[in-house]
C-alpha cells in the first residue's frame, strides 16, 4: 500500500509518503494510550473544548491552503473545497459550544427505594478512526471533535490518496495545543490496521467508507469485542410527488446529485417521480444536467470536477455499461475522459437490473416512474441501503406520511444540501449503524456510567 497524492485532473503523482513501520505504530498506540490515561484525566471538559474550538478556528484561518490540498488530492472543485473546510470549522465550534450540555449528569428517577441515581458520561479510551477520501476535513471533524472533548484519544487512518490533508489536519491539532498522543495520524496498511483494532488499548472504531470495508472492520472488531460505528454507502431516493415550481425542484435535484461531483454517500441518486410529472421532470432534468460540464477543479467557476481517481472513473464507466446491457436506457451522457465523467441519466432500470441495487459514485442519475405515493415508497425502499432520502411534495401530511414509510436514517423534505453540525447523520440496513454529529454523535463513544446512591 502506498500513500500518494495523485492529481486526478492530470494523472500526475505529486507526492508520496512512507507507510508507518510496526515499531512506529506501536509507539503511536502507546502515545495515544498515555494521552488518554494522563492528559485527558488531568484536563477539564472546558479546557479540552477550548482546544477543539481553536482547531475549528485554525481550519478557517488556513481555509485556502487546506482547500487547495484536497483539490490536488481528490479533485474537489475549489469552491466546494473551501465550503468543506468552513463546515469542518463549524463542527468543531458546535461541539465546543455544546459539549458541556451533552455530557452533563443525567438524573434517573427511581421506581423504588430511597436515595438517588444518575448517569455520568466519561471517555472510553483510545479510538481508531478510518476515514474516506471524499470529504477529508468534514469526516475527521465529525469524529474527532466530540471525542476529543469527551477525553478519548484519537488514532486517525486517512485514505491512501489523502496523505497531505491528513498531515495538515494533524498539524492543526498540534498547533491548537493538543499534546502528543491525543490526535495521531497513521499512514498504515490494512494489515497494520487489523492489529490496531485487535490491540487491547484501543476501545472503539469508527469507519466511514464502502460496504466492503465496513464489513471487514466490523468482523475484526466483533472478534475483539470492540464498539463500532459504521457510516457506509447509500443510494438515496429523491421522491417527487407534487410541486408548485418544477424548475426549482429540478434545480434542487441537480444540486442533490452533483454535490462533490456526485461522490457523496448521501447524495440523491435515484429520482422517483409520479406519473403526471415524470415526462416533464425527465426532460427538464436531463437538459439541466447537460448544461453541467466537468472542468478544471482549481477554477472558481467549476461545479463538476474529475472523479477522485482514474480507477473510480473506470469503475463508474463499467457500472453504466452493465446497467445498459441489462436493459436500462441511456438517455444522456455515459462518456468518460480519463478521470472526468459526463453527467449521465439512466431510465428503465428494472428491479432485476444490477444498477437498481448498486451505488453509483459519480454524476450518474437514475430516473424511475411511480404510479402513486405507495409505489414511490416501494421503489425507494427496494434497495439494500438506508442512508438518506428526499421528499418533494406540496402536501404537508403526505410529506410526514412518506417520511415515516421510507426505510432510511435521514429524510429531508423539500430541501437538499441541508446537513448541519446539529443534525444526526447515519443510516440503517447496509448503510451502517450508529450516528455522527449532533447530540447522538457525541454519545457513541462514551461510558454512560450509572451511579446509584443510597
Amino acid at each position: 500500500m502506498s500513500y500518494a497524492v495523485v492529481n486526478p485532473a492530470t494523472g500526475e503523482t505529486l507526492k508520496t509518503f512512507p507507510t508507518i513501520t510496526d515499531a512506529e505504530l506501536d509507539a503511536a498506540i502507546a502515545a495515544a494510550d498515555d494521552a488518554h490515561r494522563n492528559w485527558s484525566k488531568s484536563t477539564t471538559l472546558e479546557e479540552r473544548a477550548a482546544l477543539v474550538r481553536r482547531v475549528g478556528e485554525l481550519h478557517v484561518e488556513r481555509r485556502q491552503e487546506l482547500a487547495e490540498i484536497i483539490v490536488r488530492e481528490m479533485g474537489k472543485p475549489v469552491e466546494q473545497a473551501l465550503s468543506e473546510v468552513d463546515f469542518a470549522g463549524d463542527i468543531y465550534g458546535y461541539y465546543a459550544d455544546h459539549a458541556a450540555d451533552f455530557l452533563k449528569d443525567e438524573p434517573v428517577k427511581l421506581l423504588a427505594g430511597e436515595g438517588s441515581a444518575l448517569i455520568r458520561r466519561s471517555s472510553l479510551g483510545v479510538l481508531l478512526g478510518i476515514m474516506p477520501w471524499n470529504f477529508p476535513y468534514y469526516q475527521v471533524a465529525r469524529f474527532a471533535g466530540p471525542n476529543l472533548i469527551i477525553g478519548n484519544a484519537i488514532l486517525l487512518k486517512h485514505a491512501e490518496q489523502c496523505p497531505e490533508s491528513a498531515a495538515a489536519i494533524a498539524q492543526v491539532f498540534h498547533d491548537a495545543g493538543f499534546p502528543a498522543g491525543a490526535y495521531v495520524k497513521l499512514y498504515a496498511s490494512h494489515d497494520q490496521i487489523e492489529k490496531v483494532i485487535a490491540d487491547p488499548r484501543v476501545q472503539g472504531v469508527s469507519l466511514t467508507g464502502s460496504e466492503r470495508a465496513g464489513a471487514a472492520v466490523a468482523e475484526i472488531a466483533g472478534r475483539h469485542l470492540k464498539k463500532v460505528v459504521l457510516e457506509l454507502g447509500g443510494s438515496d431516493p429523491f421522491i417527487l410527488l407534487s410541486t408548485d415550481d418544477l424548475d426549482a425542484t429540478v434545480q434542487a435535484a441537480i444540486d442533490a446529485r452533483l454535490d462533490n461531483s456526485g461522490q457523496s454517500c448521501n447524495a440523491a441518486k435515484r429520482f422517483i417521480v409520479t406519473e403526471e410529472l415524470y415526462e416533464p421532470f425527465l426532460e427538464k432534468f436531463t437538459a439541466k444536467l447537460a448544461e453541467v460540464e466537468a472542468g478544471d477543479p482549481t477554477s472558481d467557476a467549476t461545479t463538476l470536477g474529475p472523479l477522485s481517481s482514474l480507477k473510480a472513473a473506470e469503475n463508474l464507466d463499467e457500472q453504466v455499461k452493465r446497467a445498459v446491457e441489462h436493459g436500462a436506457t441511456l438517455v444522456r451522457g455515459g462518456t468518460r475522459d480519463g478521470a472526468f465523467f459526463q453527467t449521465t441519466v439512466l431510465t428503465d432500470v428494472a428491479p432485476d437490473n444490477p444498477a437498481s441495487k448498486e451505488e453509483f459514485f459519480g454524476p450518474v442519475a437514475q430516473v424511475y416512474r411511480a404510479t402513486d405515493e405507495a409505489d414511490a415508497v416501494r421503489i425507494a425502499n427496494d434497495i439494500p441501503f438506508g442512508l438518506g432520502s428526499y421528499v418533494y411534495t406540496t402536501d404537508e401530511a403526505q410529506a410526514l406520511r412518506v417520511a415515516d414509510g421510507i426505510e432510511a436514517g435521514m429524510v429531508f423534505v423539500n430541501v437538499v444540501l441541508a446537513d448541519g453540525a446539529e443534525l444526526p447523520f447515519g443510516g440503517i440496513k447496509r448503510s451502517g449503524s450508529g450516528r455522527e454529529l449532533g447530540r447522538f454523535g457525541a454519545e457513541e463513544f462514551v461510558n454512560k456510567k450509572m451511579i446509584r446512591i443510597g
